[in-house]
């Protein structure tokens, strides 16, 4: 496993936990869907180093900034 993977998954975890505790609408929803892109992207670094991971982190990263 790399960090990039352990860096991404903490990231998923977090911002699922944060869904969790924010009420039913569309922001909650938003949120879960920032999950899922990290989610996503935790898988594809398992498998190995790639670069264009983090320009994709980079805007599921503004899109959470954007929901607060």
């Amino acid at each position: 496993m790399s960090d990039a993977f352990h860096y991404f998954r903490a990231h998923a975890v977090r911002a699922l936990c944060k869904a969790r505790a924010m009420p039913v609408g569309r922001m909650r929803h938003l949120q879960i869907v920032v999950g899922r892109i990290y989610h996503l992207l935790t898988k594809e670094a398992a498998y190995g180093p790639n670069l264009h991971h983090m320009d994709d982190f980079r805007a599921a990263q503004k899109l959470e900034k954007s929901l607060d």
